[in-house]
Formats: structure tokens, C-alpha cells, sequence
């Protein structure tokens, strides 16, 4: 087991939690003068068509930056939109990302790359960034990514997908409102909060657990029950998702992620619904939480697309497995620091075969 007693772990400073809290915005922005903040909303597109931006309290220096999210975000995206920014003379002093995973994620790696020289792809690892960022604050309107909570910002670069990893890329404070999760369809929340319920069983499973990760585990796999096989709401659902990013932060994902980043990578699956295609194949080492997943499927009609791989060619497979191979520390976490000597290019490459 790996000795992570002396880790120092960073936990987001300030939450605002409750139906209607999105109104407190002003009670986590940074002790200025107001006249001194100018505040850069990252909003997920589709709330072009809600009634989302009419509740934001908007001043005459804040801009508006709706971002596409029907493709996960990209290290181009994130540099297009950097030299968009820079280019506009545009110097927020704070970010607010609102949205699921992806509008967060866009969210934070720009509060890094606005403060740091280069390439998103730079970046992308762990502990890579130098420079402080821009204070953010994060606003879910879907719960179980866990972006909230968590000092990852996932992209998708040319050849890898993989998250700028840092302290610097953590939300100064979030916003959980759960009147913002009302219109999500059935089967986006059902895909989002497995990755909560993912993100919680590769932990509390994996080497690297603690009892701090553990104590998070532990309580956001029993919120998720009470959501998907019991009578729990929105605002259990959200306080699942951020302890399901807390677990992970204090820990490490394991199998499932480490192949749905090849099913992103090459197929352009969204997280939520490609980590549920991959734990669907795991039973030999999740079990019975495979199971347990099934039955949440049963009761709320969720059907996976199959086959998912049927067509990829064999030069497509290589790249999901090297994808796949990339992930060291969750296949160490999973594994065990001897895991290639297990999880062998022809084990994973059978894995996809079988989604």
C-alpha cells in the first residue's frame, strides 16, 4: 500500500450549498473593492436557452463567455479561447464556471492559462503548473462529475486525454444549488452521478486509499444508493458529487477511468456515459459494484450502447490501449506497482472488445 500520511491535501475553502444559492455569488468573491472585480462567466452553451443567465447579477465590466461543450474540452479549445481573451484585452480578476464537468473544467484551465506562458498541452499532468491563477469559483448545474471538488481539469489533446493536475487548478469557492439540476434530462443525470459512484468505488477499492478518502467514499456511494435504489434528492445527489471529486482528490481513480479515456480519445464518448460502458466490463474487479450499477440502470430504464468498438480499426484499438497505458497512477492505485505485469496491451485491448 502506498504511504500517503504525510500528504497535504487541498479541499476548495468556500462552499455555498442550498436550493436558491446561487443569489449569494457576492459573499465568495475576493475581499476588493467591487469596483476592482471583473468577473468572466464560463457558461456551458446550452444555457443560452434557460433562464439560467437571468439570474446572474450582471455589472457593467463582466462578460459573458458561453463555451461548446458537445464535445469534451480540448487543449485547442483552451488556447483558442486564451488568445481570444488576450487578444480582447480581456483580464478578468475572478472566473465563474457554470455548468457539468466540462463547462468547469474550460472553467479552470483558463484561470490557469491566463496566468501561464505556452500550450494548454504544457500542462497537462501532475504538478506541471508554476504560476498562481485566477481566483474562480465553480457553479454545478449537474452533480456527479465531481469537478467541483476536485484539483483536475480534464482535456483531450491530440494524442492523449489527460487533466492539467494541480492545486493551482482548484475553485477558490463553489456554488451548489440544486434548483439548477431541475431540467438535466433522466439519462445525463443517470451517466454524471455514476461517475460519482465510479469515482467512489475505484477509491475506496484502490492502494492509495486513506481514511480521509475513505470517510468521502464511503458516504457519497451511500448517497448514490439512496438516489438511484432509494428515495434521495437533488441536494443528496450534489453533496454525493462533491464528496465523490474530495475522494479522488484525496486518492486516485483506478481501471474504469483509465479506459474511458480511450473511449473519449477515440470515440468521442462523453465521460459519464464512457465510464459506465467500461465498468460495465469490469465485474472481475468491481464486482459486486457492476452489479449494483445494473440494478440502478434496471430500475431508472438506462440502456448502454454496445458494441461500442465493433468497428474501430486495429489502429484505433492501439491508440485507446497506449491511451489506456498512460494512466500510471490509477492502474498503481488499482493494480499495484507491478500492474503491467496483469494488465498486459492484450488484456486491455480484450477489455474494449468486450464494450
Amino acid at each position: 500500500m502506498i504511504n500517503l500520511t504525510n500528504k497535504i491535501f487541498k479541499q476548495v475553502p468556500r462552499i455555498i450549498f442550498g436550493e436558491g444559492s446561487l443569489k449569494r455569488l457576492s459573499e465568495v468573491l475576493p475581499a476588493d473593492k467591487p469596483e476592482n472585480i471583473r468577473l468572466l462567466y464560463v457558461i456551458d452553451a446550452v444555457h443560452k436557452q434557460t433562464s439560467l443567465p437571468s439570474k446572474l447579477d450582471l455589472k457593467n465590466e463582466d462578460i459573458l463567455l458561453f463555451v461548446n461543450t458537445a464535445k469534451e474540452p480540448t487543449t485547442i479549445q483552451i488556447d483558442e479561447l486564451k488568445d481570444s481573451l488576450v487578444k480582447d484585452k480581456v483580464n478578468p480578476t475572478v472566473i465563474v464556471a457554470i455548468g457539468g464537468g466540462s463547462a468547469m473544467d474550460i472553467g479552470k484551465a483558463l484561470s490557469v492559462m491566463l496566468k501561464n506562458p505556452g500550450s494548454s498541452s504544457q500542462y497537462q499532468g501532475w504538478d506541471l503548473v508554476k504560476n498562481t491563477s485566477i481566483y474562480k469559483i465553480g457553479v454545478p448545474t449537474l452533480s456527479g462529475t465531481g469537478a467541483e471538488s476536485s484539483r483536475t481539469a480534464v482535456l483531450t489533446g491530440p494524442d492523449k486525454k489527460f487533466g492539467i493536475n494541480s492545486d493551482h487548478s482548484m475553485f477558490d469557492a463553489i456554488i451548489c444549488d440544486s434548483t439548477l439540476l431541475k431540467t438535466v434530462p433522466a439519462d445525463q443525470r443517470f451517466y454524471t452521478a455514476m461517475d460519482c459512484y465510479i469515482h467512489s468505488v475505484e477509491s475506496i477499492s484502490g492502494s492509495m486509499i486513506n481514511e480521509i478518502s475513505k470517510a468521502y467514499a464511503t458516504k457519497a456511494l451511500e448517497l448514490c444508493r439512496n438516489v438511484f435504489l432509494g428515495d434521495g434528492d437533488d441536494d443528496q445527489l450534489m453533496v454525493a458529487s462533491f464528496m465523490g471529486g474530495c475522494s479522488v482528490v484525496n486518492a486516485e481513480v483506478g481501471i474504469c477511468h483509465a479506459l474511458s479515456y480511450g473511449l473519449s480519445l477515440e470515440l468521442g464518448f462523453h465521460h459519464g456515459i464512457a465510464n459506465c460502458i467500461a465498468f460495465n466490463v469490469l465485474d472481475e474487479y468491481y464486482d459486486p459494484y457492476v452489479e449494483e450499477m445494473r440494478s440502478m440502470m434496471d430500475k431508472y430504464g438506462i440502456k448502454l450502447p454496445d458494441n461500442v468498438c465493433k468497428n474501430v480499426p486495429l489502429s484505433g484499438l492501439d491508440r485507446m490501449v497506449q491511451m489506456t497505458l498512460k494512466m500510471e497512477k490509477p492502474l498503481i492505485n488499482a493494480l499495484g506497482e507491478s500492474w503491467r505485469e496483469a494488465f498486459t496491451p492484450d488484456v486491455i485491448s480484450n477489455l474494449y472488445q468486450r464494450m
